[in-house]
């Protein structure tokens, strides 16, 4: 191994611990602050190696926390867009994928081609471990918010139609955790957290 390829694996090590500074909406279990990207990949990281027995079809759990560890990296520049705001989903993408170029490239060429075919994977969602890796994605947040008393729901005037409208690709990758959305979703209305 050269010197070379190592220096550029830490450059793209360190350039992600700029993760620990992008904010989230959703707040921590103890509703004392938002969390931050590394702290929401760490999350869906476990949340794979827990709830892999749970997809409707066998996948790769160690493929599956491999995308959600680098899903999020490119919000290094594009920032972290709300699953719920409109206008910043219109440039998401084109935002993202300039992200990808710059941060992905930092590394060897071997794992940069394999970071971006990971990170594009997910975001496609069509293969097992990215329906899954997807599905984890959305079912985290949502859990943050029954915690928190649907917190950052209720700052941002969020429904039960917009949760279940972008939850319901959960159902394709896990019936039992789209059972637990529903039920998550129907307690957060009978509570006020999420408007009818």
């Amino acid at each position: 191994m050269s010197q070379e390829r190592l220096k550029k694996q830490l450059a793209f090590t360190l350039e992600l611990d700029k993760l620990k500074k992008i904010e989230r909406q959703s707040y921590l279990s103890d509703s004392s602050r938002h969390e931050n990207d590394s702290e929401h990949s760490w999350h869906l990281a476990l949340m794979a190696m827990l709830f892999g027995e749970y997809a409707n079809e066998p996948v790769d759990i160690l493929r599956v926390m491999k995308m959600v560890i680098i899903h999020d990296t490119v919000e290094i520049d594009a920032g972290d867009t709300y699953a719920y705001d409109t206008t910043g989903n219109a440039t998401k993408r084109e935002r993202e994928e300039k992200a990808a170029d710059r941060i992905f490239n930092i590394l060897p060429e071997d794992q940069a081609k394999e970071m971006r075919a990971l990170w594009e994977e997910f975001e496609a969602g069509e293969t097992p471990e990215a329906k899954f890796a997807n599905a984890l994605d959305r079912v985290q947040p949502l859990m943050l918010n029954d915690i928190t008393d649907g917190r950052a729901w209720r700052e941002h005037g969020i429904s039960a139609e917009q949760v279940l409208t972008r939850n319901k690709h959960v159902k394709d990758s896990s019936e039992e955790l789209w059972n637990h959305v529903q039920s998550l979703v129907e307690k957060n209305v009978e509570l006020g957290n999420l408007k009818k």
